[in-house]
């Protein structure tokens, strides 16, 4: 029996969640929700304009519109899963929801890495190679370069999600996160991971550190073209054009390297609290991110401004 026991395949994870501060769940409920609210209007709101706007079909708010699309997609995987859980006594979810909801996650994370990568040549080309701009970026160039960033995203997300499932659960079922976050998920394997590990550190590899390098090289070539602009007024013009997606970049990619950087604590009582500072990070990275992404180019950016005030 013992043995058996020992065997018995998991159906389903308990998610932890904040479970052990119960004070902060009904805060934290509330705050959510409204984040996630902000996030389907404000997103929804820019896929309209970019839509509904004839001023605004151009490959950048093209990208745009992708990015508010995956935002919601991203959100919605994981949003209504935590505010459940801030309800539920026992926060329970069948394994095989929790391999969607790993998928979905996985693969709107991947895709706005690729994404954001995408964009930051659109920006490359429009400030550096003006003149070939409309050649480089025709209609033809930038819809696959923004179905491949959704194809490349799925494809990883398909295998990293079919490698981690397939790994034997044998007992310990309790996810000591929100959702069911892949590395969370893998530290409950009977098995051994080193597969898995190294598939998530050549994943890394492929969609942070080259997204992140491509942008930064990016924005290398397009700062140098920026200054030999000779008047500030056309400075100011050509860099007010990039900002915003700077911004959103520095928001992602920074709360990234934070949230994976930081050093870990070895003492137990450091430890717990370690692990309820690295649950809100996940949070922020999942939530407020996409929060500020629309609120971010609407700020930053008078043809979305007009766009939003004509459609009011």
């Amino acid at each position: 029996m013992e043995s058996a026991n020992q065997t018995a395949s998991v159906t389903e994870f308990i998610l932890l969640g904040l479970s052990a501060h119960p004070k902060l769940e009904k805060l934290f409920f509330m705050l959510i929700l409204l984040m996630y609210l902000v996030i389907l209007l404000g997103n929804g709101v820019l896929i309209l304009v970019t839509i509904s706007d004839p001023h605004l079909h151009t490959p950048m708010y093209f990208f745009l519109g992708n990015l508010s699309f995956l935002d919601i997609c991203y959100t919605t995987s994981s949003v209504p899963l935590i505010l459940d859980s801030f309800l539920t006594p026992r926060k329970t979810i069948p394994f095989s929801a929790c391999a969607v909801q790993m998928f979905l996650s996985f693969a709107m994370g991947a895709t706005e890495c690729v994404l954001l990568g995408m964009m930051a040549f659109d920006r490359y080309v429009a400030i550096c190679n003006p003149l070939r701009y409309p050649v480089v970026m025709s209609k033809a160039a930038y819809v696959p370069m923004a179905a491949g960033s959704w194809a490349a995203g799925s494809a990883a997300s398909i295998v990293q999600t079919s490698l981690a499932m397939r790994l034997p659960f044998c007992g310990n079922n309790i996810i000591n996160h929100f959702t069911c976050e892949i590395l969370a998920v893998l530290k409950l394997a009977c098995a051994d991971i080193s597969t898995n590990v190294v598939s998530m550190g050549v994943n890394n590899v492929i969609f942070l550190g080259i997204p992140l390098l491509f942008i930064s090289f990016s924005y290398v070539f397009i700062m140098a073209a920026i200054l030999r602009i000779p008047s500030a007024e056309g400075r100011r013009k050509a860099f007010s054009t990039c900002s915003a997606h700077l911004t959103v970049v520095v928001v992602f990619y920074g709360t990234i390297l934070f949230m994976y950087g930081k050093p870990k604590s070895k003492d137990p009582q450091g430890a717990d609290k370690q692990d309820l500072s690295d649950k809100l990070i996940s949070l922020f990275y999942g939530v407020v991110t996409p929060m500020l992404n629309p609120i971010i180019y609407s700020l930053r950016n008078k043809d979305v401004k007009t766009a939003v005030r004509n459609l009011v």
